[in-house]
C-alpha cells in the first residue's frame, strides 16, 4: 500500500522559513511528478509547487521567488523550502505524488494526509 507522509509544519512568524518534507513509502514501480498543494479555510485546494522526476520545477504566482521544491529519488522524497513566509500562506499542505504501485501499470494521484502552516503577523 503506497502512503505519502508530510512533516516539518507549525506555527512561525512573519518574515520566517519552513521546511516541508514528503517521503513516500509502500510497494512502488515509480514515483513521477511529485506536488505540493496547500488549502486556507473556505478557499479552494492550490497548486504550490510541482517537480518532474528529472527536477524541472513549477509554482504557483503566489510563491514564486519565495519557495523552493526539490526532491530526492533515492530517498523518495519531496521538500519544500518555505521563506519570507506571510501570514496568507497559512493553510494546510498537502504533498501528492504520480505513482505508480507495484500491483499496477499505470501512475495514479495519490495525497498525503496534510500538515498544518501558520504564519502569524
Amino acid at each position: 500500500q503506497v502512503q505519502l507522509v508530510e512533516s516539518g509544519g507549525g506555527l512561525v512568524q512573519a518574515g520566517g522559513s519552513l521546511r516541508l518534507s514528503c517521503v513516500a513509502s509502500g510497494s512502488m514501480r515509480g514515483i513521477y511528478t511529485m506536488r505540493w498543494y496547500r488549502q486556507a479555510p473556505g478557499d479552494q485546494r492550490e497548486l504550490v509547487a510541482a517537480i518532474t522526476r528529472d527536477g524541472r520545477t513549477n509554482y504557483g504566482d503566489s510563491v514564486m521567488s519565495r519557495f523552493t521544491i526539490s526532491r530526492d529519488n533515492a530517498a523518495n522524497s519531496v521538500f519544500l523550502q518555505m521563506n519570507s513566509l506571510k501570514p496568507g500562506d497559512t493553510a494546510v499542505y498537502y504533498c501528492s505524488a504520480d505513482i505508480t504501485p507495484m500491483s499496477g501499470w499505470a501512475p495514479a494521484q495519490y495525497w498525503g494526509q496534510g500538515t498544518q502552516v501558520t504564519v502569524s503577523s
